[in-house]
Parts: structure tokens; C-alpha cells; sequence
């Protein structure tokens, strides 16, 4: 095989090495894509706000607008678990809202928003409303237990100075709430749902506390306050939708 020829097959094997590269990070790059608009916290939480995802060589950027900031929040931390992805800019704009940080919308919101993320409550069967920063909670339950654990969360809210709780236990499977369909819940929806529980309450802090999962097992790093706020946060992280165990190692160190 005379030079020229050599160097032109190796020309070739380069476009065509080079083709292949490109081929495949764009492939990534659309399973990322795709994966995000099919998580469950896209699906679920967000499937109201207009959010565009753009992919390349695993840099994802987020444009649109949601409806709070907690969305917008969700949104990111839900594509920095995925597979594949480097780095996150979040470009999404929230919509402008009564959403002013301890007004009574705001405890109302984020008081729904907790109830929702807990699957041992039933956030779509319990209406919330605020005044003044008092909650007031009315609806139906299925057992007492149900009930207590409503109202704990609720109290737990940042802002919240009392809970009135007006829900009511109906047994009758004609009244009672439905159960709620069980389905896969990918891991970075996950951890998305439970650092947004963890910055729900007051008693807990996601900026101290590490959350990575793997097969619906959460596992638990960083720091807490003491021995009490480590078994909230592991109380919290268990009755999250999608979680099979947690495995809790934080540290208890005073800060």
C-alpha cells in the first residue's frame, strides 16, 4: 500500500472513528433528555410547569417556567442523578406568586407540597388552608394513625404556629381514600423527593445533609444536630414515595 493511499485510509477511519463519537454522545445525550421527561418527579410534580430540556455531551440546560421555587429546585436535582449528566444550569423562571417566604400561601403550599411527597398520608385527600399561620386540615383518613401522622407533618412546616385538624377517619370502603397505585419510582426522582422533603422541614437540613440512591435504597451523608434530628431524617426519607430502605450515616456533631 503506496503513502498516499495509507494516509487517506487513515483520514477515513478518523471521520469515521470521530462519526461514531459523535453518534454516541448525541444517543446520551437523548436518553438523558428522555429520562428526565419520564421520571416520576417530571411526571408527577411537574407535569403543570413548561420546562425544555437540552442535552449536549451531558452539560443539561433547563428553560421554561414553573410555578415555585421548590419546582424549580426539584427539577435540577432530579437531572443531576441521572446517568450521564455533568452538570445542570437551571435557567427555569418562576412564575410570579403569592408565594412570599411565611405568608399564609406560601405555609399552605408548602404544607400540601409535604403531604404529597409521604406515602403514609394521603396529600390528595386532605385539604389545607392557612390563616394568620395557623393550619387548618379537613378531609378523610383511613386510620387514626393516618390522621396523628398528618397533623405531625403538617406541624412540622416552617412557619406553621398551630394545626387544627379536622380530618376525619372513615373505614367504609365506599369513603375511604383509594390506595394508591404502586409503580416504579427511578432513584433520581428519589433523592429529588427527599432532599425536598428534608428542605420542607424546619427540623431537618438538606444543605448538611448528602442524599444518593441506588435501587431504591437511600443512603444518608453529611451532618445532623444531634441524635433526634438523624432519626427524623431517616423517619422522612422511609415514607418517601419509590423507597425500599435507608441507610443512614450522618454524623451527629453539633453546628
Amino acid at each position: 500500500m503506496n503513502t498516499q493511499h495509507f494516509l487517506a485510509l487513515r483520514t477515513a477511519l478518523a471521520l469515521f472513528s470521530s462519526a461514531i463519537l459523535l453518534f454516541a454522545a448525541g444517543s446520551d445525550d437523548d436518553r438523558i433528555v428522555s429520562a428526565a421527561k419520564h421520571s416520576y418527579v417530571y411526571r408527577t410534580y411537574l407535569k403543570d410547569d413548561h420546562i425544555k430540556i437540552q442535552a449536549k455531551d451531558g452539560c443539561v440546560t433547563l428553560k421554561g417556567d414553573v410555578g415555585s421555587l421548590s419546582h424549580k429546585e426539584m427539577a435540577a436535582d432530579t437531572v443531576e442523578n441521572l446517568p450521564g449528566v455533568k452538570s445542570v444550569d437551571n435557567q427555569l423562571q418562576v412564575k410570579a406568586t403569592s408565594e412570599d417566604e411565611k405568608s399564609d400561601d406560601w405555609i399552605a403550599f408548602k404544607t400540601k407540597s409535604a403531604l404529597l411527597y409521604h406515602r403514609s398520608v394521603s396529600g390528595t385527600q386532605t385539604k389545607v388552608s392557612v390563616t394568620n399561620g395557623v393550619v387548618t386540615l379537613q378531609g378523610i383518613t383511613a386510620t387514626e394513625a393516618q390522621r396523628e401522622l398528618t397533623e405531625e407533618y403538617a406541624k412540622d412546616i416552617d412557619g406553621v404556629k398551630k394545626v387544627n385538624n379536622e380530618l376525619k377517619v372513615v373505614t367504609s370502603s365506599s369513603e375511604a381514600p383509594p390506595r394508591t397505585v404502586g409503580e416504579m419510582i427511578d432513584d433520581a426522582s428519589i433523592t429529588a423527593q427527599v432532599k425536598a422533603a428534608l428542605l420542607t422541614h424546619h427540623s431537618t437540613s438538606p444543605i448538611k445533609t448528602k442524599v444518593t440512591t441506588r435501587d431504591g435504597v437511600v443512603t444518608l451523608n453529611g451532618a445532623a444536630r444531634n441524635r433526634a434530628e438523624k432519626d427524623l431524617v431517616t423517619k422522612l426519607a422511609k415514607d418517601i414515595h419509590g423507597v425500599k430502605n435507608v441507610v443512614n450515616d450522618m454524623e451527629v456533631k453539633e453546628y
